[in-house]
C-alpha cells in the first residue's frame, strides 16, 4: 500500500497554472481599458492568444490531476473551450463587431462557470476563503452575461464591459491558485504529532493488509 503521508504530500500537481493564467488575463483586460471602440476589432488577435494559450494550459492542468482534483473535468472541458475558440479567432481574425463581444462574452460565461463549480468543491475540501472564489466567479458571470445580452444596453461601454470581465476572470484563476497551493502545502503544516499517527496508522494498515 502506498504512503499515506506521501500521497497527501503529492496533491495538486502544478497549481502555478492557474496564476499564470490569470495573470494572463489581469495583465489583458487592464491593456482593453486603454484601447479606444475603434481599435475593439483589432483585439481579436489578442482574444485568440490568450484564449489559445489558457486553454492549452488548462488542459495540461486537468490531465495531470485528473486522479487527483475532483472537478478537473471542468479544467478540461474549459481548455478545450478556450482552445477552439482561440483557433476559431486566429482562423477568422476579422470577424464582425456584432459576433466578437458573443464569442468572447461566452467563452469568459463558460470559465466563471467552471470557476464556480471548483468553488464548491473547494468548500467541500474545507478551504476556508472558497467564497471570495464563488463571489468572483459570480461577478464574472453577471459581466459576460452583459457583453452576450447587449453592452449597449447597459450603460457601460463594449470596451469597458469586456475589460471588467477579462479582470474578474483573471481574479477568480489568481484566486483559485492560492487555494490550490493551500490545499497542496497543507501537509507540511502538520505537527509532527501527527505526521506520526499518520505513520502509525500506516503500518497498522500494512500489517493488517499483509495478514489478510
Amino acid at each position: 500500500m502506498s504512503n499515506l503521508l506521501q500521497s497527501l504530500t503529492n496533491t495538486i500537481k502544478h497549481w502555478y497554472i492557474p496564476l499564470i493564467v490569470g495573470i494572463l488575463f489581469l495583465a489583458f483586460g487592464i491593456y482593453i481599458f486603454t484601447v479606444p471602440l475603434a481599435t475593439y476589432l483589432t483585439l481579436s488577435i489578442f482574444f485568440s492568444v490568450s484564449f489559445f494559450v489558457s486553454g492549452l494550459m488548462e488542459i495540461f492542468f486537468s490531465i495531470q490531476n485528473q486522479k487527483i482534483i475532483k472537478g478537473w473535468g471542468w479544467y478540461l472541458v474549459s481548455g478545450l473551450l478556450s482552445l477552439g475558440i482561440g483557433i476559431y479567432l486566429m482562423a477568422f481574425p476579422g470577424v464582425s463587431m456584432a459576433v466578437l463581444p458573443f464569442v468572447v462574452g461566452f467563452t469568459l460565461m463558460f470559465r466563471s462557470f467552471q470557476m464556480l463549480g471548483i468553488a464548491f468543491d473547494l468548500k467541500d475540501s474545507k478551504v476556508l476563503n472558497w467564497g471570495n472564489l464563488a463571489l468572483t466567479s459570480v461577478l464574472g458571470i453577471i459581466l459576460s452575461f452583459l457583453l452576450i445580452a447587449n453592452p449597449f444596453f447597459t450603460g457601460i461601454s463594449l470596451v469597458t464591459l469586456t475589460a471588467l470581465t477579462f479582470i474578474v476572470v483573471g481574479i477568480s484563476a489568481i484566486v483559485l491558485s492560492f487555494n490550490l497551493k493551500k490545499v497542496k502545502d497543507f501537509p507540511d503544516k502538520m505537527s509532527q504529532e501527527i505526521k506520526d499517527k499518520i505513520n502509525n496508522l500506516q503500518k497498522e494498515l500494512n500489517t493488517l493488509y499483509k495478514q489478510s
